[in-house]
């Protein structure tokens, strides 16, 4: 947003000014206005008929209209989904279309589509049928044609072995049985299709049972699925042929087959007429697959032709419900020809607001321009920062606790630093930070092609602060060429090491210690602590006492911003009676130590500081002895000690009693007031004392006691937040303590077998563990803690994060259509 052409630097400190503006626009120019104010994208419109129900509202035919389009719109991209094409992104410049002759072209390619798509069902259902109805002439006609020659064969054994072993009663028997009248032989009916085959089994149990065992049931297997007519889908199935004899039994066979979905189909024992149907089924097969054909090409070349043009009449359409959404927030004043909008809009922006309205009255050819006149309201405005892609990820980082109230000190601002900054000091590696930076520099050079993509949830996120983890990185490789740790390993990257080993073989190194023979190391920690026994004590001593002059410097610029903003908003209460007394409590305590760290490092004192603090609440005026690190040292601690307790009841008392005094003055001969000037003084009375948070009600009691509230607040929050940036001590140290204990125990150990498998394996392991552990949780667990550091530590001194942001009417921020 801070790209735009002729705008105003941006100002990270503070929001934009605002102003409430009231817009009457005259009928025919309504719609052009408010689109040309969605293009310029710096206008929030007020709803002023927020009394009144959706479709009470003016334009509600009109959204519902836009709604149909968006419903039809869904049709196509499910159409296109289902053709595998995706919307062109291609602009279609010189083929404007307008809403109404959108709304005609939407209705014809649905109701083409539609037709279409039942035709082709129809067809395919058709053919589906064909094809079932084939394979039951193939597979029962082999059924039959093998019954037929196994008949046959046995036959002619029969009448063979009568011949050979022919007796006096076989003739009289077989005379009886030839003799038999044909009209009293029974017929038996039979049915044929297709079953399922997981349906198969049953199907042949329950034929059984229900009829008694009275039919005979021959199945054979489809070797290959076949798409079932009805639920279009690939089905195995089974060819049957049921005989059954009698009426009865026949309606039961039917019957079954209807419950197991078994499709039927006419069958012919007339071997001549069956090959004769094979040819006709055959013969539609083929006309119907070349009209499928036909038709899924003309339906696809249709499907082509919305896809080529979706993402605009997408646009359009989203475009147009979002005007007359807006439409409907706006009131008929009483003549009921022009509409009235009222909203909030930066102050930079009133002369491009009142140009577009000027354009939108020209081109509407309105005879009656549109009014624009500022308000002055009791309301508190949005807030709004000017940002871009690289603070925006900074600034939502600060709006996830809660948007600044208008024109508050930003955290924002300071979060671009500190924050990453903070992280490093708990990720402190330049191995590790190198890793994060190339991960970020790839996501940072394929921006353009992730920002136009949808990435998973993830992914997505890690995209989204991209520039965030940027800074991370860079820092991390700051902090840990000051840590010196590249996985864990140490260099002389700025010279050699001050230190050297008692004897040339350095066998006692770890155990006795070092002497000193160069310079101190320029950079950083020197190398040759990495090992020793004193590394331990050493960097805690360090990252412990860093983290405290890190936390105290932090606190201290949080409660020098409550300065500025009370300056801003011109409170001297709160100057005189939080920010000083503040600040004198947290130095007095907090700030001494910090002063005695840097002074025990500038001298290299062996002054216990634990002592020194102990003992300054618990016997102030005792000697201080070998603990003494300047001259005067007891007396400043007395001093501060007495400080630190006034500035207790000096934050608590005085502001509730000359809160009281100030209401009580205010309202002093308010009662009568000169008639002409009355509502004025009401307005501008309650405008300005709107940044004090003033209230025409004034309860002390309720005052009293959120004073004395965030006075404990404060005092115990001095201490526990001082001890909560010892987090950075503590995650610092585990980071260091990981790292190194992968590479040695991991990588080294592996290199030691001298196998290449084991090294192979050894290998594998240290860049899982290291990807996932060090550079995935625990880059999320520093972050975490950073987020901490900044929304408790750090904000509560001074941000109070109750506002609201401005939400402008913008088409550039359009979100995707709902699905409702």
């Amino acid at each position: 947003m801070g790209d735009g052409g002729g705008l105003p630097t941006m100002d990270l400190m503070r929001s934009e000014p605002m102003q409430l503006s009231r817009i009457v626009i005259p009928m025919e120019s309504a719609h052009r206005t408010v689109s040309y104010l969605g293009d310029l994208g710096l206008f929030q419109f007020k709803d002023l008929n927020s009394d009144k129900s959706p479709f009470q509202r003016t334009f509600a035919a009109q959204i519902k209209r836009c709604g149909e389009m968006a419903r039809k719109l869904r049709f196509f991209r499910d159409q296109m989904t289902k053709a595998g094409l995706l919307a062109s992104t291609r602009s279609s410049y010189g083929s404007e279309i307008s809403l109404d002759e959108l709304e005609v072209k939407l209705g014809e390619l649905e109701s083409e589509l539609i037709e279409m798509n039942a035709n082709t069902e129809k067809l395919q259902r058709a053919y589906n049928e064909l094809l079932e109805y084939k394979l039951v002439l193939q597979k029962a006609g082999d059924f039959f044609h093998h019954a037929q020659t196994s008949a046959t064969v046995q036959q002619r054994e029969f009448e063979e072995h009568r011949l050979v072993e022919g007796s006096m009663d076989s003739p009289l028997l077989l005379e009886q049985e030839m003799t038999t009248d044909i009209s009293k032989q029974v017929k038996l009916g039979y049915v044929s299709g297709l079953v399922p085959r997981d349906k198969s089994m049953a199907f042949e149990r329950i034929l059984f049972r229900t009829t008694r065992g009275n039919v005979f049931l021959k199945q054979n297997v489809v070797e290959e699925a076949v798409i079932d007519p009805v639920q279009g889908e690939k089905v195995e199935k089974n060819v049957f042929i049921i005989f059954y004899s009698g009426e009865r039994a026949k309606n039961k066979v039917l019957k079954i087959c209807d419950a197991f979905g078994a499709n039927r189909y006419p069958f012919t024992d007339d071997m001549g007429k069956r090959y004769q149907l094979i040819t006709e089924v055959s013969g539609k097969i083929s006309e119907l697959k070349t009209t499928i054909e036909v038709g899924t090409l003309h339906w696809s070349s249709v499907v082509q032709a919305i896809a080529n043009q979706f993402e605009q009449w997408n646009n359009l359409v989203k475009k147009e419900k979002s005007i007359y959404h807006t439409l409907n927030t706006l009131s008929f004043d009483v003549t009921k020809k022009c509409l009235v909008a009222e909203g909030w809009h930066p102050v930079f922006a009133t002369t491009q607001i009142q140009k577009a309205l000027q354009r939108a009255t020209v081109d509407s050819n309105s005879q009656v321009g549109a009014i624009f006149e500022i308000l002055h309201s009791k309301e508190s405005p949005p807030t709004y920062f000017r940002t871009n892609k690289v603070t925006s990820a900074f600034q939502e980082i600060v709006d996830a606790y809660g948007v600044a109230k208008y024109q508050e000190a930003n955290p924002g601002l300071y979060t671009i630093v500190t924050f990453p900054f903070l992280f490093a000091v708990m990720f402190g590696d330049w191995g590790h930070g190198i890793c994060l930076l190339l991960a970020t520099l790839f996501l940072i050079l394929r921006e353009k092609k992730y920002s136009s993509q949808k990435l998973g949830d993830i992914m997505e996120m890690a995209f989204g602060g991209r520039y965030v983890i940027l800074m991370m990185s860079i820092f991390s490789i700051y902090t840990g060429l000051i840590y010196n740790e590249f996985f864990s390993v140490p260099f002389e990257l700025f010279g050699r090491s001050a230190y050297d080993c008692r004897d040339p073989s350095c066998r006692d190194a770890t155990t006795i210690g070092m002497i000193k023979v160069r310079d101190t190391y320029p950079f950083g920690v020197d190398p040759m602590w990495h090992g020793t026994r004193s590394e331990l004590p050493f960097l805690n001593s360090l990252k412990m006492k860093m983290s405290i002059l890190l936390g105290v410097a932090q606190m201290n610029l949080g409660i020098i911003l409550s300065y500025f903003n009370a300056k801003f908003f011109k409170n001297d209460l709160n100057i005189r009676y939080q920010f000083i007394p503040q600040m004198i409590f947290l130095n007095s305590l907090f700030g001494y130590l910090s002063l005695l760290i840097i002074v025990k490092w500038c001298t290299g004192s062996q002054a216990d500081l634990y002592h020194v603090m102990i003992y300054m609440f618990l016997s102030p005026t005792d000697d201080l002895g070998e603990n003494q690190l300047f001259w005067g040292q007891k007396y400043l601690q007395i001093l501060l000690l007495l400080l630190a307790l006034v500035a207790v009841p000096w934050m608590l008392i005085p502001k509730p009693l000359l809160l009281k005094k100030q209401h009580e003055e205010r309202h002093q001969g308010r009662a009568y007031a000169p008639l002409y000037s009355l509502d004025e003084n009401i307005e501008e009375s309650d405008f300005s004392d709107k940044p004090h948070g003033e209230h025409e009600e004034f309860e002390f009691s309720e005052v009293l006691v959120h004073q004395l509230i965030h006075t404990i607040e404060f005092v115990l929050g001095s201490v526990s937040n001082t001890a909560s940036y010892l987090r950075l001590w503590a995650l610092s140290l585990a980071h260091s303590e990981l790292s190194s204990v992968f590479y040695e125990k991991v990588l080294l150990l592996a290199w030691g077998f001298n196998n290449l498998v084991i090294l192979a394996i050894g290998i594998i392991v240290f860049v899982f563990a290291t990807v996932g552990v060090l550079l995935v949780m625990e880059t999320l667990s520093a972050f975490l803690h950073a987020l901490r550091l900044h929304w408790v530590e750090f904000q509560n001194k001074f941000y109070e994060g109750d506002g609201y942001k401005f939400s402008p009417f913008s088409f550039a921020t359009i979100s995707e259509e709902d699905d409702n």
